[in-house]
């Protein structure tokens, strides 16, 4: 869906009711006062239809969600997902998509809000155990903070600067762009999450640090426009993917092993809600900025 984002928001109606995105090299402003060719709506909008359901039902998940049986859990799950996709295939206005992004991460949210991963033995759930700078819910706290803002930071670049990341001097139309730019990120989260064997990490908070300065320079670059080829910017977001995916892995490896048999579950619940957090706060702040550059000319 957060793939999609962008061409769920930009696309028109024709007088027979069929979808249409351009598909042309040379897409035609939405927002011709703008440079960076603008959808009325951020692609944040989508995101926060993703999240915030993902964020209510892991707040509301420990009051009674695991007194549900998985049967049905899965059956309504796959219901909803399906339908979903339908909503949004079919909409006709941007509300009913969105509407639509909302109910597929309830339907996903709700079979796996219990599905952190909790062991704490290298042969499980592929988040391996290391440990904690300090014991205790100070080292705790430490990882939840530099998972938060890993999250805003990455998630503000993806769904905030994307769609103003526009090159003109390119071939790939502005949907294309975009779709590249995710397509790249997941491919870098898909090989940092996959990589703990190879290569672990304790200093979380450096991963975190890193991702600030990538937000820091893809920003400048979207006001300034200093890059001169949107390949650069490939590079770029290959490394935000590689740096969200391993700061993933590594908290969760990390607080693992230094955290107590009897503490681990809650460890691991209270860490999941950190990524959420940082992702909506930055969905809620890449609102006022697509609208605050949009209008610059």
């Amino acid at each position: 869906m957060l793939s999609a984002a962008h061409d769920i928001l930009s696309h028109e109606r024709t007088s027979g009711n069929q979808s249409h995105v351009d598909p042309g090299p040379t897409p035609m402003p939405h927002n011709s006062s703008s440079r960076f060719d603008c959808n009325s709506v951020s692609t944040a909008a989508v995101l926060l239809a993703d999240i915030l359901p993902t964020l209510v039902i892991k707040l509301l998940a420990p009051l009674g969600l695991h007194l549900l049986p998985y049967s049905p859990r899965v059956l309504v799950s796959g219901i909803c997902a399906a339908g979903s996709f339908i909503l949004v295939a079919f909409s006709h206005s941007v509300g009913t998509s969105l509407c639509g992004e909302c109910v597929v991460l309830l339907s996903v949210k709700t079979l796996s809000a219990f599905l952190c991963p909790v062991q704490g033995s290298d042969e499980g759930w592929g988040v391996s155990p290391w440990g904690l700078p300090t014991s205790g819910p100070l080292g705790l706290l430490w990882y939840i903070v530099p998972l938060v803002v890993v999250y805003f930071a990455e998630y503000f670049i993806n769904q905030g600067l994307f769609e103003l990341l526009f090159f003109r001097n390119t071939s790939l139309s502005h949907a294309q762009q975009y779709r590249w730019y995710q397509m790249l990120y997941q491919a870098g989260v898909f090989a940092s999450r996959s990589s703990l064997r190879c290569c672990r990490i304790r200093f979380t908070w450096a991963l975190a640090l890193l991702q600030c300065l990538n937000l820091v320079f893809l920003l400048a670059d979207v006001w300034f426009g200093f890059l001169p080829s949107i390949y650069l910017v490939f590079l770029i977001i290959l490394y935000e993917g590689l740096l969200g995916g391993a700061a993933y892995v590594n908290t969760f490896h990390n607080i693992a092993l230094e955290t107590s048999d009897e503490h681990r579950e809650f460890a691991m619940a209270a860490t999941c809600i950190s990524d959420t957090l940082g992702i909506s706060l930055s969905g809620l702040l890449a609102l006022p900025l697509h609208d605050f550059l949009c209008q610059l000319s």
